[in-house]
């Protein structure tokens, strides 16, 4: 073994370049010498591939560890190529192939192919005037072959028309039937279009059905149940401020007041609701009822005898024209309305205008109360309706004309809202009428009655979970009020 090792080196050596060396013979003759040759040879070859791969590193064949790196070099080297802005440019393409750079973005719908002869990629625009060429129908597997890459609309239009085909084919049959059963269940559009002609129907405007309601309500041909169905349909719509400010521009107003001189309760009822539903919250329209003399007419109502329901829409009318309009209520107070309401509050059977009656005299009160703290506030806003508000001396009239002993006869009223409202006037008039309440040994004892009452009503509803109650708040204002006469 010691030989063989001594020979490789010595052929190593000699693949240096150093002295070459001799083949010994080792005493061998000539006959055997040719078999040793060939079996030399074979070990010189292993003992150089030996040499080169393990005694010497740097002469082997191939290193694995360097080819790996140089490989990866070459790859972390291709993609910084690849992500330099210089390079990643757009690719402006033409009818002619273009050679298309590492890192060029190819626009849409252009046709990309490799080059086999040069191993480059290249890119042109497609030719729309080729269709066949991108649709191939195969015969033998009839399907459709589809290069996405040169496909186009048209392409796709004209095989889109084809799938429709052949579905329309199978279905129109049914298509007909469905048609069919849809026809008898409908009229057509033509038959319908002649029915509304001979309607005739017209569409009006607010502004022209009450021209026409109006029309109708002052023809004298007109009989008494049209006339009051021309007032009550007119009710509907002066609700609105804007119609019955329309209804003041073509004179219907003035036409509507004058219904208030009619003979016929009923139209001077309905007369008084159109009246009522314009009045409310619209001054253009009060400025002008007043003016027309629609408050004398309404106080000449209520005071004479007249049937329940119609002084019932006669003091909503009056209530409507009064509220928010100082001048309204100064003109009023002239005219002796205070006694008007008063012989209507005496009447028998009236609890229910006596009622509605007192609630006009609260609202008027506390409407004044207000304005005034309001002007105390900001001075410089309505400084003219402050003026009209002083104007109105409605606490010492009411205290001239008997209305806090009359106020309190009220609380006799069995229903517990009509005692709520009462109640409320009471609070509203305790300033000017506390003297007279003091000396009146009736409502102390009305008073102290309704106390026992209410306060076992409110136990109730304490015992029910209400802490709030109707009861309780009813209860609340009599202690109250008994509290400032003592």
């Amino acid at each position: 073994m010691k030989r063989k090792d001594e020979f490789c080196v010595h052929v190593c050596l000699q693949r240096r370049g150093q002295r070459p060396l001799t083949m010994p013979s080792w005493g061998l003759p000539p006959s055997r010498m040719a078999p040793l040759g060939l079996l030399l040879g074979l070990l010189m070859a292993s003992c150089f591939t030996f040499c080169l791969g393990h005694q010497n590193v740097g002469f082997a064949l191939t290193n694995p560890e360097k080819s790996v790196t140089e490989e990866s070099e070459k790859k972390d080297t291709k993609v910084e190529e690849e992500l330099q802005p210089e390079i990643l440019e757009v690719f402006h393409p033409t009818h002619e192939w273009q050679v298309l750079q590492p890192g060029q973005a190819v626009p849409a719908g252009c046709h990309v192919r490799m080059n086999l002869q040069t191993g480059a990629r290249e890119a042109k625009l497609q030719d729309e005037d080729t269709p066949q060429s991108n649709l191939k129908v195969s015969r033998k597997s009839k399907r459709l072959d589809i290069n996405t890459n040169t496909y186009t609309s048209q392409d796709l239009k004209s095989a889109l028309a084809r799938f429709k085909e052949g579905t329309q084919m199978g279905s129109s049959k049914e298509d007909k039937a469905r048609q069919a059963e849809v026809k008898q269940l409908f009229r057509p559009i033509e038959e319908l279009k002649k029915d509304f002609a001979e309607l005739n129907v017209v569409i009006e405007t607010d502004m022209q059905i009450m021209v026409r309601l109006i029309n109708k309500f002052n023809s004298s041909s007109s009989t008494l149940e049209e006339k009051v169905a021309a007032l009550f349909d007119l009710e509907y719509y002066v609700h609105q401020m804007d119609n019955a400010q329309d209804l003041l521009s073509f004179g219907g107003l003035q036409v509507v007041i004058n219904g208030l001189n009619s003979t016929e309760p009923l139209v001077k009822e309905y007369a008084a609701f159109v009246l009522g539903a314009a009045f409310s919250s619209n001054p253009k329209v009060q400025v002008e009822a007043i003016e027309g003399g629609t408050l004398q007419k309404l106080l000449v109502i209520l005071a004479t005898e007249q049937p329940l329901t119609t002084k019932k829409k006669v003091l909503f009318a009056l209530c409507s024209l009064l509220r928010h309009f100082p001048y309204a209520q100064q003109q009023f107070l002239k005219l002796g309305g205070l006694q008007v309401l008063r012989g209507l509050v005496q009447e028998k059977g009236s609890d229910m205008l006596a009622v509605r009656v007192v609630t006009l005299l609260y609202d008027l009160v506390t409407e004044k109360m207000f304005a005034e703290e309001e002007a105390e506030l900001t001075p410089d806003t309505f400084p003219e309706k402050l003026q009209q508000y002083r104007q109105v001396h409605l606490l010492p009239s009411l205290q001239e004309q008997g209305w806090c002993e009359i106020t309190a006869h009220l609380l006799a009223l069995p229903e517990h809202d009509a005692r709520e409202k009462v109640l409320q006037t009471l609070g509203a008039l305790l300033p000017t009428c506390r003297d007279r309440y003091k000396q009146d040994p009736e409502l102390g004892r009305t008073l102290a009655s309704l106390q026992a009452e209410y306060q076992a009503l409110a136990t109730l509803e304490l015992q029910e979970g209400e802490d709030d109650g109707y009861f309780r708040e009813l209860l609340g204002a009599i202690s109250s009020l008994l509290v400032e006469l003592r």
